[in-house]
Order: structure tokens, then C-alpha cells, then sequence
């Protein structure tokens, strides 16, 4: 982990309530797609916890949704304001075990931090399928970004507007997959632990006070005793879940 100030290179809109923000500075402390950062910002006291979509070796690509005073903030910087980041924090995906084709599944903001995710594993010559999950047409975002790097893409809308109708669940009957990764809302991580075939990994939405393990305010038990989901996760293995 390794905390700094971070220069705004650009702050775009993708919807109408997600924007995508890139920052230049140190990336050294990222060693694994999934891992986050935590943003302070001005009059607030707790910082915003970030997944990473991509990075590389002088910029972070931060993909969120506006859900709050502090990311309604974040909305409204404009390029070359400075913000005060940790960086590195969490203990990201791991690519050991997942065979040579397997499925990322993201719901809505738990999307983007499979984005560098896909793109190291289609890199290590993996067939990749992506699952992406959004209640309508008009909350789609990074589709094009996904296939631009080779995947294939399916996309549900739970009200049909686009894509397969229904949930993740439904475009994942009949896909041929070795292993998944995942991230998302918990709705969709127990329907899909009642369908998936093989084993995966699952990246955990909490809140969080520190983001790096001190205040133990997102621990959780697991098969193997409590963890932290800011320092021991964000990413837990299928077999060690308590659901």
C-alpha cells in the first residue's frame, strides 16, 4: 500500500450515473486485478473506497457509480485536481486456477474490476466469456470495452430492454467455463453460487472504515475463521464462503 497525491487526468460520463475517472501517479503498490483505492475528499471524514478497472504503469482507471454525497463529489472534479489516494489496497483476483476458458461475471458497478482482470487473462492466451448484468439497457456500460480485448460478451437486462432478459444467472445456462470470477451485488453471487459448475472467486462489496485492516469494521466469518474484507479480501475462494 502506498498513499500519494494523484493528479486527474480526465473524469468522463458513461451513463447517466457512472463516470469514469483516470488519475497519473505511482501505480507500483497494484500487484492483481481487483484490488482497490481509497479516496479521501474534502469535509468528509471516512474515505471512498474504488475498484480499480485498469491500470498501468503511470495511471488508474476508476469506473464508479454515483450513489452518494461523496461520489457526487468525485462527479463534479475536473482534470488536473489532486486527490490523496491509498493505493494497493486488498488482495485482488487470483489467475492459478482458472483453466483455459473462464467466465467473468459483473453486475452493474461490480463490473469494472474485472476489466483488467479480462484483459490479463485473454493476454496469458485464456478464452474468455463475460457475463454482464444491469437492470436496463440504459445502465450498460463497458460492453464495447470487453469485447474491444477479445472476450466474448453476454449482457442481461432484468426488464429485457436489451440483451438476454432476466439475470447473470440466465445468460450463463449452456456457457462452457473452466472457473469464474466474480463481483457484484450479494443477490446475485447467492444465485449463482445455486448454478455454478465449477469453483471461483467471488470480490466482496462492503463498507469500510480504514480500507487496510485496522478497524475491523467489514470482517466477516468464513470456513477458515473471520477476515477482513478490506486486507484479507476483497476476494474469497468459493470453498471458504459461509453464505
Amino acid at each position: 500500500m502506498t498513499q500519494g497525491f494523484y493528479k486527474i487526468l480526465s473524469n468522463v460520463q458513461l451513463t447517466s450515473t457512472v463516470y469514469k475517472m483516470v488519475l497519473g501517479g505511482d501505480t507500483g503498490a497494484i500487484t492483481a486485478s481487483g484490488q482497490f483505492v481509497n479516496i479521501k475528499l474534502d469535509g468528509k471524514f471516512l474515505r471512498r473506497p474504488i475498484s480499480i478497472c485498469d491500470y498501468d504503469e503511470t495511471t488508474i482507471t476508476l469506473v464508479y457509480k454515483v450513489v452518494g454525497v461523496g461520489t457526487e463529489q468525485m462527479s463534479k472534479m475536473t482534470e488536473g485536481q489532486e486527490l490523496d489516494v491509498l493505493v494497493g489496497l486488498g488482495n485482488g483476483y487470483s489467475l492459478d486456477k482458472c483453466g483455459d476458458k473462464p467466465l467473468l461475471i459483473g453486475g452493474g458497478v461490480g463490473v469494472p474490476p474485472l476489466y483488467n482482470l479480462c484483459k490479463k487473462l485473454i493476454n496469458e492466451g485464456k478464452k474468455v466469456t463475460v457475463v454482464l448484468g444491469f437492470n436496463t439497457k440504459e445502465e450498460i456500460f463497458l460492453e464495447d470495452d470487453f469485447k474491444k480485448l477479445g472476450a466474448e460478451v453476454l449482457v442481461a437486462t432484468a426488464d429485457g430492454s436489451y440483451g438476454v432478459k432476466g439475470f447473470v444467472t440466465d445468460a450463463m445456462k449452456g456457457i462452457d467455463y473452466t472457473y469464474f470470477f466474480t463481483c457484484g451485488p450479494m443477490p446475485m453471487f447467492k444465485a449463482i453460487e445455486a448454478v455454478a459448475s465449477t469453483s471461483g472467486q467471488y470480490s466482496f462489496e462492503e463498507r469500510m472504515g480504514c480500507g487496510f485492516g485496522a478497524c475491523m469494521g467489514c470482517s466477516c466469518k468464513t470456513k477458515y475463521g473471520n477476515k477482513r474484507i478490506c486486507k484479507d479480501g476483497p476476494v474469497l475462494e468459493r470453498e471458504e464462503i459461509i453464505w
